[in-house]
């Protein structure tokens, strides 16, 4: 039971990230991707780590560098240069593989066995997926698609490190998310004033989105997400990432009218399927001993 809970509270972190398409075309001033995802990390991260008044020590300051760097400093660029050079079904397609760059990057960094319904999980998820965002007219560019490959790459590389180092003994998810956000909105906030820059009006709406995707999208999904990682099978955080490109559909059909074909209904039937699988045949990991400040983790020994 306690595992479930797990599994669907971690589930709400892609729920979540599945309403940033929306509400960035919706609400947001067009132009600024990169300041909408500084929005997103850094002010929530720096309350969360002001309000705890607890900073990284010994090797967690490297650590949290590059967690920072993968979870969000790197993908979120690589992520919005994708969305610039492909449409957004082939973008949220080359997403739907990150279950199978999760299941590689396991067995190389954490010596996962990979199992074959795992990998049948992965593969059918990311078939769903596709069927479901990509339409007859897409387009592949060369570099949008290496942009996407390289944004989920980070993130799956991001959550096995997260998975392998754990986090201090004394120090809670949501310090721990917000010192992640911080690392990465710290790497994105001179990217970010060199690149665009800070729009020129922010009215409600815009004002409303920003507080979604800091709060609800960034601090409580990053905390959720990030405990979830720690306490779940490799792959079952790596299957429920699915659910962000299939919200952002839904939305798109239920919100803004977009059609939805019978192809869609078997992608999302499928998808889902997989999803379920996966976290049902998921082998749960045992809890490691937590280490201490500036302690290595035990490596865990869960399967995927």
């Amino acid at each position: 039971m306690n595992r479930w809970r797990t599994v669907l509270l971690t589930a709400l972190a892609p729920l979540s990230w599945g309403t940033t398409y929306l509400v960035t075309t919706e609400l947001l001033p067009p132009g600024h991707p990169l300041f909408a995802g500084l929005l997103r990390s850094l002010p929530a991260g720096l309350v969360a780590v002001l309000l705890a008044r607890r900073l990284p020590r010994g090797t967690w300051w490297p650590k949290m560098l590059v967690l920072g760097a993968l979870n969000i400093g790197a993908f979120f660029p690589l992520l919005f240069l994708a969305a610039e050079r492909l449409p957004g079904g082939v973008a949220a397609a080359v997403a739907g593989a990150q279950p199978l760059i999760v299941l590689v990057l396991g067995t190389l960094v954490l010596q996962e066995r990979i199992r074959a319904v795992s990998a049948a999980a992965a593969v059918t998820g990311a078939g769903g997926v596709a069927l479901v965002v990509l339409g007859p007219a897409a387009q592949l560019d060369l570099w949008g698609v290496l942009a996407a490959l390289g944004g989920v790459t980070a993130t799956g590389l991001g959550m096995i490190l997260t998975k392998r180092w754990g986090r201090p003994r004394d120090i809670g998810p949501v310090v721990y998310a917000g010192w992640q956000l911080t690392a990465g909105g710290l790497l994105l906030l001179p990217m970010t004033l060199a690149v665009e820059g800070v729009p020129s009006s922010i009215d409600g709406a815009a004002a409303l989105g920003y507080l979604w995707l800091g709060t609800v999208g960034g601090i409580v999904a990053y905390t959720l997400w990030f405990r979830g990682i720690q306490q779940l099978p490799v792959i079952a955080p790596g299957l429920l990432a699915l659910l962000s490109p299939l919200v952002a559909a839904l939305l798109g059909v239920i919100v803004l009218g977009e059609s939805f074909t019978a192809v869609q209904g078997v992608g999302l039937a499928l998808a889902l399927g997989a999803l379920v699988v996966g976290q049902l045949t998921a082998r749960p990991r045992r809890t490691p001993t937590t280490p201490t400040i500036g302690e290595e983790p035990p490596v865990p020994a869960a399967r995927a």
